[in-house]
């Protein structure tokens, strides 16, 4: 590919030279002209859509609106960040074009779209349990990767990680990234950003963000994946609005498997369950002082997989098994939308502005 498009001379701040300008006519042609049959989300900057390059690369194209500034920013970002750093599981860019007023982001494709639709709000099959360790884990080494690499992802979320054709995870959306040049080495005060759900409570407090705060955001995802419901849900009663406090409430109570996704009952093995638990609370911690390293979160779910494994190997009828009662509380009818499920980026009205 790299011998059919030029090498950057770029228009666009932050693209290094190991970024790819895609002709504007080349991705026409790829989308048949940008048909909306192709869309695969939809997000304040503009639309996602599905194509395919003339070398048979299937790619993932962000077209970012003409009218929005904020998107433009953001797109420089992305650019920077994924130019920079390359990872297994972070999304890869391929490319990007910037002509006649035209900003579009090429991106490799993730056939299976992002971790919150196999979740909640579709039809889609039911994971297993040592799948979704296992994306969690594969999420994971992500963040871990781009801590070591002085990098705040600043907006983790379900909706934020991606699954290719193996279920493989891979972290998107670096628009709102902070880096080490911009800020010491312990925190950064900056404008509150991000999504309602997800925000670390002393970033929203002071405003002060560090790499605890991704942490505290992947603590809300991983009883995303545990109890397979949105991070917040405002039709249901008060105290169970919001994912995180339910479940931290929950989990003082002794009653964390009483919250889990009903399709996991019988099939989590109680110690892998108390590894997984005990983690995502302490991710959860009002203060990041309190929080795990991202290193310390890998090494734990890894653990949690291990205990999971047994159940693999040993007669199911001589496992011990979770048992739920009526406190059940079944998400699979949530609607998708309103936690931005369908795609990628979209913040809704109960999100936090990003030009707030």
């Amino acid at each position: 590919m790299g011998r059919k498009y030029s090498k950057a001379t770029t228009y666009i701040s932050g693209a290094s030279n190991s970024s790819f300008r895609i002709p504007f006519v080349v991705l026409q042609e790829a989308t048949n002209n940008f048909d909306e049959s192709l869309v695969i989300g939809l997000g304040g900057f503009g639309n996602i859509y599905r194509a395919v390059l003339c070398d048979g690369t299937k790619v993932a194209l962000k077209r970012c609106k003409p009218e929005s500034e904020q998107g433009i920013q953001e797109f420089q970002r992305e650019i920077e960040m994924l130019s920079h750093f390359r990872h297994p599981y972070l999304v890869s860019l391929i490319g990007y074009c910037d002509e006649n007023n035209v900003t579009i982001l090429i991106y490799e494709y993730m056939e299976n779209g992002n971790l919150t639709r196999h979740l909640y709000g579709s039809n889609l099959p039911t994971m297993s349990w040592e799948q979704r360790l296992e994306i969690c884990i594969g999420a994971a080494r992500g963040l871990h990767y781009l801590h070591n690499s002085a990098v705040i992802h600043r907006d983790v979320k379900s909706a934020n990680i991606l699954l290719d054709e193996n279920f493989v995870p891979k972290i998107t959306d670096f628009g709102l990234s902070k880096t080490r040049t911009e800020f010491d080495q312990t925190h950064v005060t900056t404008v509150l950003k991000g999504t309602w759900g997800y925000l670390d409570p002393e970033y929203v407090l002071r405003g002060k963000l560090t790499k605890k705060s991704d942490v505290y955001s992947f603590g809300v995802v991983l009883f995303e994946v545990l109890c397979a419901r949105p991070a917040i849900v405002r039709s249901l009663s008060r105290e169970m609005v919001s994912l995180a406090a339910w479940a931290m409430e929950s989990h003082s109570k002794g009653q964390l498997e009483q919250i889990i996704d009903p399709n996991l009952v019988t099939k989590i093995r109680p110690e892998s369950l108390r590894k997984f638990g005990e983690t995502a609370v302490k991710c959860l911690a009002d203060f990041g002082v309190d929080r795990p390293s991202m290193g310390d979160v890998l090494w734990n779910l890894e653990y949690a997989l291990h205990l999971q494994e047994p159940v693999i190997q040993d007669d199911p009828k001589e496992n011990s098994t979770i048992l739920i009662g009526e406190q059940i509380n079944d998400f699979s009818h949530v609607d998708a939308s309103s936690s931005a499920a369908q795609n990628w980026d979209d913040l809704s009205s109960d999100e936090c502005s990003r030009s707030r």
